[in-house]
């Protein structure tokens, strides 16, 4: 674990998702900054979305607590007013260099489930996503959202 919450130090961006917040159009640009946080005497992540709407920088912030049942996956919970919010995530490929991951999130109250692809660049090229994707498809978790992804 410690191995993957120190991979995902750092900003990244989604390249691909079926996640309707991004979808809609009116959020974009959004990426994922995870921060090493010592929470009582527990590492954890300070996660902070950021996107642009209406041409302002906005702000979600979260926390992600690694899942003890499963090394690779996280839950999620708001700060402030989304502090009763939580979900569960997982980080289901990685690139073994730590420039890619695809991201798995379950459904929630107010989500659909679904994935995110997302790189240490605004973009991919299209060679690396196609291999992604054939990775997706071997996955039973992901290939069933690999139809629903759109480029962002």
């Amino acid at each position: 674990m410690d191995t993957l919450i120190q991979t995902l130090v750092g900003t990244w961006f989604i390249c691909s998702t079926n996640f309707p917040m991004w979808l809609k159009g009116d959020k974009t640009n959004p990426t994922f900054t995870y921060t090493l946080l010592d929470k009582k005497g527990k590492t954890v992540l300070l996660d902070e979305v950021k996107y642009l709407k209406n041409n302002k920088i906005k702000t979600l912030t979260g926390f992600d607590y690694p899942d003890p049942a499963d090394e690779r996956a996280f839950v999620w919970r708001g700060q402030g007013l989304l502090s009763l919010v939580r979900s569960h995530w997982k980080v289901a490929l990685l690139d073994s260099s730590g420039q890619w991951a695809v991201i798995w999130f379950s459904k929630t109250l107010f989500t659909p489930e679904g994935v995110d692809i997302i790189s240490r660049s605004p973009t991919l090229p299209a060679d690396q996503l196609a291999r992604i994707q054939a990775l997706m498809e071997k996955d039973s978790l992901l290939k069933k959202h690999r139809p629903s992804l759109k480029s962002l």
